[in-house]
């Protein structure tokens, strides 16, 4: 395709560049096309691999029971332009150029896809046996690792350490994992609802630390701040992700206080015909009066359309559609399925359907008569309803809500 871009006057877009090849950049490329855009689409990824999706990277992919997991779409017939294997390494806004590894790459739109990166664990760079989990060619080095069943450590009890703590001990593996705050998931629930997840890798075998940190990582083993030793033949760090943004510095695209991009309701960043989306990038969400950042899969789908949309419709005017949605993840640990939908920090009231030592329990988070957030476990049918009674803000009747034979549909007020 030409390198030639939009001609002066002309209002439409002809080139769109989208920089990312993950869940965001694919999503982003693929929904221009259903808005019926018909000038080029640039899809630009680091790796080169086909562009896949994540979540089965701690699940099938890790434990051998699939080879891949590359996203079932035709960019060829799509007319998407494929460029993997190709670092994006800044923007030169007055010039509308992307530069990359291979060369400068004109745009009259851009979208920033460029995800999340894992936080590494100080002291271990170029250490043998220490290993992340965000990648393909992670989870490929991972997989002979279990393959041999050995001994584990998990640095890290959020997300990620419990679905690879899962997978290990399905492999058959002696999992121990450290946490330096006093219960899982520490900086993503309350301590009331987290609590009950520590017995979860009691019951599935692994062995859970909480306040432990790591002093170093030696051959062999992890030493902790206490002295304690433990043995590791291979050792996994999940504690947490960062917005990928670091190539956007000097850019004029403005960033948050955790390296994300900060974009307004449309999606639009601070430079002109710059759009971000997915886990690079933070919005403000009026439907919880805050900014949010969202490391997770389904904004990672849901946001592109907005911006596809904006993309399509801002060529003749301004953005129309704005992006606000209801938050919602899930994930696969020790047997149970786990979802959450919303956001709870601003509740005022936090309320339980049933018993949370067995094995479906649900929790709601309400501010005022109004749902705003819900984790459920085992509990798919009260996960969908919450999620439609959140978006429409409907008033709820806490006594009937609290009781877990009653659809939460029916628990209004």
């Amino acid at each position: 395709m030409s390198e030639q871009t939009q001609e002066p006057g002309s209002s439409a877009p002809r080139r769109v560049v989208v920089a990312g090849a993950g869940m965001a950049g694919v999503q982003t490329a693929v929904a221009l096309r259903e808005q019926g855009f018909t000038g080029d689409v640039i899809l630009i990824g680091a790796e080169p691999h086909q562009p896949y999706d994540r979540p089965p990277l701690s699940k099938a992919v890790l434990l051998g029971k699939s080879e891949g997991s590359a996203f079932d779409v035709d960019f060829e017939a799509l007319g998407i332009e494929l460029r993997l294997g190709c670092e994006v390494l800044g923007v030169r806004p007055a010039d509308h150029e992307l530069d990359t590894e291979v060369g400068p790459v004109p745009y009259d739109v851009l979208v920033v896809a460029t995800g999340a990166e894992p936080v590494r664990l100080p002291g271990t760079d170029g250490v043998p046996g220490v290993h992340l989990l965000r990648t393909l060619d992670d989870a490929e080095r991972l997989r002979p690792v279990l393959a041999r069943r050995h001994d584990i450590v998990v640095v890290g009890a959020g997300w990620i350490g419990a679905e690879f703590a899962t997978a290990a001990r399905e492999a058959g593996c002696a999992v121990t994992v450290v946490e330096a705050a006093e219960r899982p998931l520490a900086g993503a629930l309350p301590a009331e609802v987290a609590a009950p997840m520590a017995g979860w890798y009691t019951d599935a075998g692994a062995d859970l630390r909480t306040h432990a940190r790591v002093e170093r990582v030696e051959p062999g083993a992890v030493v902790l701040d206490d002295g304690s030793r433990l043995p590791a033949d291979a050792v996994v760090v999940g504690i947490g992700a960062r917005p990928a943004t670091a190539w956007l510095a000097g850019s004029g695209i403005a960033l948050g206080t955790h390296g994300e991009i900060v974009a307004d309701e449309h999606l639009r960043t601070t430079l002109p015909d710059v759009y971000a989306v997915g886990d690079c990038a933070s919005f403000p969400s009026g439907r919880y009066g805050e900014r949010l950042l969202i490391h997770h899969w389904d904004n990672a789908l849901q946001g592109p359309r907005t911006v596809a949309v904006n993309i399509v419709g801002g060529a003749t005017g301004e953005p129309s559609a704005v992006y606000d949605p209801v938050p919602y993840f899930w994930s696969e640990q020790f047997g149970r399925f786990v979802q959450y939908a919303g956001h709870h920090p601003a509740a005022d009231t936090t309320l339980w359907r049933g018993d949370p030592s067995g094995p479906a329990w649900t929790v709601c988070w309400l501010r005022g008569e109004r749902l705003v957030a819900l984790l459920a476990v085992g509990r798919p049918r009260d996960l969908a309803q919450g999620r439609r009674l959140i978006e429409s803000g409907t008033a709820m009747n806490p006594v009937l809500l609290a009781d877990p034979a009653r659809p939460m549909k029916a628990a209004t007020a």
